[in-house]
């Protein structure tokens, strides 16, 4: 088994990342928004910080539960949550703003209704 304190204390920074993520895009109506003014490029960088810590958390959550939980679920692309991870934090000259706003307004909504039912299920599944 694993140490299920510490599978929900993941679950929870996923959670905090994706409202974070949700909070800072809400203003975001398309890809020109962050590319046309400073404070666009500031919230990109902020979105991108927070997909980095998503996709770390995941990693992280994936780890400690052994690979078991996530395929439970698979409404969502956890590799793809965690491959954006990786592609932003070694290839930060390359993000493509088009991909992250196409990610926070396709992929993110999904992502918190799963967590929340994650942390739902916590009793069953880590028992």
């Amino acid at each position: 088994m694993f140490d299920r304190r510490l599978a929900v204390e993941c679950l929870l920074n996923i959670k905090r990342a994706l409202e974070t993520i949700e909070t800072r895009a809400d203003v975001v109506r398309d890809v020109n928004d962050f590319l046309c003014s400073p404070d666009g490029m500031l919230r990109l960088d902020a979105i991108c910080m927070n997909l980095i810590a998503l996709g770390e958390s995941v990693k992280n959550f994936d780890k400690i539960t052994k690979g078991e939980i996530l395929p439970h679920y698979p409404e969502i692309y956890w590799k793809g949550v965690m491959q954006i991870r990786d592609k932003i934090a070694h290839h930060y000259f390359d993000v493509d703003a088009e991909i992250v706003f196409a990610t926070i307004k396709e992929d993110i909504p999904c992502l918190l209704p799963t967590v929340e039912k994650i942390i739902q299920d916590a009793d069953k599944l880590f028992f």
